[in-house]
């Protein structure tokens, strides 16, 4: 059964994500350490007890639609209703609106205990929070004053819809239209599918934002507008009135996350209301709902990426319990009576310590995301300006390089467990199958290297990168001035792959620069890898350096450094050399 990590959680954030440095230069307001301890505790004791459970027995029954009505799983309804009343959704909201206006990375980290407990739970949530943000900067404010405490609360839960049948990645294709009704309101018509939690029995309204076009919107992307769009129509009194025209077709049967209703939504069928059309308002601007959907878009990548590392959590834990309770064989050195605890075995601890050490890399670097987000809005225009871009550079590493570590996690996890992990009565390739969705939403890992290479290196004609590369420079500075012997040969390796880091970015720009966009789009994926990688392995020795039980995280680091890190020369030259042979070898793929 998971346990929430408090103790490394904690330590993340304070030692390596960069709040502890902001603590001690008075840049978190009244945040302080005990704050910190007991919000994680509290919030790892509801992970641990009240979520966890919900998990297997979630994954077993599933949602369950009837009628336009979606049934969760015995016990999640209550569930949710108690993390609500703890205050938990609250924690990062604007306090305008009932939040505590908690710092994101404090959110971030909570988020990764629920999602730990139940991928499927936390979900709901996650978008919840996505349409706080685009409400509270973009809605009108007769629309947050109606709206958003509500969501601040978690009492209503939000949606994101943007998908379509024939519009996925490419949202230039989506064909859901709008029309003005002439009294500030619209009526929308249209299918959304792949609606994460777009009905349920969690909470008595749901409000969905809704990508659409407006009858003379220009063509592409530069034609959607973004509407809210609630189930039912809100009271004067605030209460949920007449049921608006829109209603759940059909749940999707995926791979995992069953207890994660996904939903097509028909939008103005003339099922509800008597007027067919389901009753919408603008958010922003006409024509910038992508925009708007963006602010969206970003937070719920970064809690995607914690999904990552979250599963990668329960993944290890899981399999670190069974190779310390199953016997087979005898390990060298092994003393004892009859077979040994496979956790004795090399090829064992290789699997397990490769597990433990990518988790912990994956959560540095989503934890410095978040910082960079909060401190964002704090300082000075030029200060700001600075937090904004590192944030922007680390979203596409912290969603792809934290949820391809997960699937690896998952994967390694199952092996661990032999036989047993392939059955599901195991409860072992659960973390495989919710693992696997998380590389795909909310931007496949494949478009946030597109968005990496071509977006975020050029931040500030690229100081932004040469920023953050500087950074880690000065960590591994100071670990080769301190002479300290646990890390063994860290250093070097490291050293070695912020050199390839360096080369494989500066090659990439060169390739831009030159207007070569086979060669930069081929070399993208690799890239991404190679930054995680080397940033990850960074921030597990800034994470040992002076730490209390540094013992246990030095031997982490230092096992990274020396048996996973060694892959940043074969990325390089994947990013530097791969192109040509990609080129000629796609042409025998072409039907």
């Amino acid at each position: 059964m998971y346990r929430a990590p408090v103790d490394d959680i904690t330590h993340a954030l304070k030692a390596v994500s960069g709040l502890g440095e902001a603590m001690a230069a008075g840049r978190a307001g009244d945040l302080g350490e005990d704050l910190i301890d007991a919000i994680m505790e509290e919030a790892g004791r509801f992970a641990t007890d009240r979520i966890a459970p919900l998990h297997l027995p979630g994954d077993r029954q599933g949602a369950r639609l009837d009628d336009g009505d979606v049934t969760m799983p015995a016990g999640w309804a209550q569930a949710y209703r108690d993390w609500i009343e703890g205050g938990w959704n609250a924690l990062p909201g604007p306090e305008d609106h009932g939040g505590q206006g908690l710092p994101m990375s404090l959110a971030m980290a909570a988020m990764e205990m629920w999602n730990s407990g139940s991928i499927a739970f936390a979900l709901c949530p996650t978008l919840t929070m996505g349409a706080v943000e685009a409400l509270e900067k973009h809605a009108t404010d007769e629309l947050r004053a109606t709206y958003l405490q509500k969501l601040v609360s978690g009492e209503w839960t939000g949606t994101m819809n943007l998908t379509e049948p024939q519009a996925g990645s490419d949202l230039g294709a989506l064909k859901t239209r709008a029309e003005p009704v002439g009294d500030g309101t619209y009526r929308l018509f249209g299918q959304k599918i792949y609606i994460t939690f777009g009905e349920h029995d969690m909470t008595d309204n749901i409000v969905h934002l809704v990508l659409a076009r407006l009858p003379d919107a220009p063509a592409g992307t530069r034609g959607i507008s973004l509407f809210l769009v609630p189930k039912f129509l809100v009271n004067d009194d605030g209460t949920p009135g007449a049921r608006n025209d829109v209603f759940c077709n059909g749940l999707e049967h995926k791979m995992g996350i069953h207890a994660s209703p996904t939903c097509t939504m028909i939008y103005g069928d003339g099922k509800h209301g008597d007027t067919p059309g389901a009753i919408g308002w603008l958010v922003g601007e006409e024509n910038r709902g992508l925009a708007c959907m963006f602010t969206m878009m970003n937070n719920a990548r970064l809690a995607v990426g914690i999904q990552g590392v979250a599963v990668a959590e329960a993944a290890t834990q899981k399999a670190v319990a069974y190779a310390n309770e199953r016997t087979q064989g005898r390990a060298p050195g092994w003393e004892g009576e009859g077979m040994s605890p496979i956790v004795h075995h090399p090829d064992v601890q290789r699997n397990l310590l490769t597990m433990k050490a990518l988790t912990g890399a994956a959560r540095a670097i989503c934890y410095a995301c978040a910082h960079a987000l909060d401190m964002a809005r704090t300082g000075t225009e030029e200060e700001q300006r600075f937090w904004h871009e590192r944030a922007s550079l680390l979203t596409p590493i912290a969603k792809a390089f934290s949820t391809d570590i997960g699937s690896e996690v998952a994967s390694l996890g199952v092996q661990v467990h032999g036989g047993m992990g392939y059955i599901e009565e195991a409860g072992a390739a659960v973390f495989m199958r919710d693992a696997r969705i998380a590389q795909i939403y909310e931007g496949t890992n494949g478009i946030q290297a597109i968005d990496l290479v071509q977006r975020k290196l050029p931040l500030s004609d690229g100081a932004c990168v040469e920023a953050y590369l500087e950074e880690l420079d000065g960590v591994l500075a100071t670990l080769r001035t301190s002479n300290d012997t646990r890390f063994g040969e860290a250093g070097h390796y490291l050293e070695t792959a912020m050199a390839d880091l360096r080369a494989a970015t500066e090659w990439l720009v060169g390739r831009m620069a030159e207007g070569d966009k086979q060669a930069v789009l081929a070399g993208a994926t690799p890239y991404q890898h190679l930054f995680g990688l080397t940033a990850g392995g960074v921030y597990l020795v800034k994470g040992a350096l002076g730490a209390a039980n540094g013992v246990d995280r030095a031997s982490i680091a230092r096992f990274y450094a020396e048996n996973l890190v060694g892959q940043s020369g074969a990325l390089r030259d994947r990013v530097e050399k791969g192109a040509a042979s990609l080129a000629a070898a796609g042409e025998a793929l072409v039907a």
